[in-house]
């Protein structure tokens, strides 16, 4: 099994017809079962034509309308992106992935707002998306290096989830799902929420958990680990190196106060129970231990 998509998620794309929307679209599509999983794209003005084979609408609406869709994903430039996810959660989307960075964090409370009490679930934005490998994959990240397998994945940093999953492989572990949450202080899930889809998958057996500097995000879900989590964890948080005051990647990835620290990042999650490393290279090595 996985947790988010799978083979039967149809998707839509909102910027498909744009040049980052038609790249990862075709990439996407030619991924494992994307051409049977990606099913239209939606550009205003554009409706009633093609493109990548692909119908193209005017809105979230009339494509869920006309294909059934039940996810969709986002390349719209910053300035609308956060408009794009209103649009998608008015349409009643199950899923909706915005890749884009550089949204305003005004945009983003405001979208939030206007979330409360909807049944979507939002990804990111700034994030690379989700896999499940062999099946489907709805964003930016390298298909090939993922594998087939049982060990779930969680992260912040959209380089560190892509150095995960290739870790994993080399090793022989393969992933049920793979999900980048993003960095971005105003997002949707969080690594609380994604752990608790993989505690409940009966087909992901660990996880491996990559954090960054700044907020409380892994402290929470490291507490929630301790007292609630049937499986094992392990984590690495990024920015071990970053000097206080320093924004290091996404923009929530600050250090203020003195808190949010990696090391203090660390130290909860090691009370908590979960195996740490201060080194990336290490990821899948010590997911594998802990299974021995």
């Amino acid at each position: 099994m996985s947790i988010l998509i799978n083979k039967n998620t149809r998707v839509i794309v909102q910027g498909m017809t744009g040049k980052t929307g038609a790249f990862h679209t075709e990439t996407s599509q030619n991924y494992a079962l994307g051409m049977q999983c990606y099913v239209g794209g939606v550009t205003p003005g554009r409706g009633g034509t093609t493109f990548l084979g692909l119908p193209v609408f005017d809105t979230v609406a009339d494509a869920k309308k006309q294909t059934g869709a039940t996810a969709s994903v986002i390349y719209v430039p910053p300035a609308f992106a956060a408009a794009a996810i209103d649009e998608a959660v008015e349409a009643g989307m199950e899923l909706v992935i915005c890749i884009t960075e550089g949204i305003p964090v005004r945009d983003m409370v405001r979208t939030r707002d206007k979330m409360q009490g909807k049944a979507t679930i939002l990804l990111g934005p700034n994030c690379p998306g989700i896999i499940t490998p062999d099946e489907l994959k709805i964003g930016i990240m390298p298909g090939h290096i993922h594998k087939k397998g049982t060990i779930g994945v969680v992260s912040k940093s959209g380089t560190l989830t892509y150095e995960a999953a290739s870790q994993l492989a080399s090793v022989g572990l393969g992933q049920s799902t793979v999900v980048g949450v993003g960095g971005d202080p105003i997002n949707g899930l969080k690594h609380l929420d994604v752990l608790k889809l993989f505690n409940e998958d009966p087909d992901t057996e660990a996880v491996i958990m990559v954090g960054e500097i700044g907020g409380n995000d892994e402290e929470l879900a490291a507490r929630w680990v301790k007292e609630n989590m049937k499986k094992p964890v392990v984590g690495f948080i990024a920015g071990v190196t970053a000097p206080p005051g320093k924004r290091m990647g996404h923009a929530g990835a600050i250090i203020t106060g003195g808190m949010g620290t990696a090391q203090q990042k660390l130290d909860v999650m090691e009370e908590c129970g979960i195996r740490t490393t201060k080194n990336p290279g290490e990821m899948g090595k010590l997911l594998k231990s802990v299974l021995k």
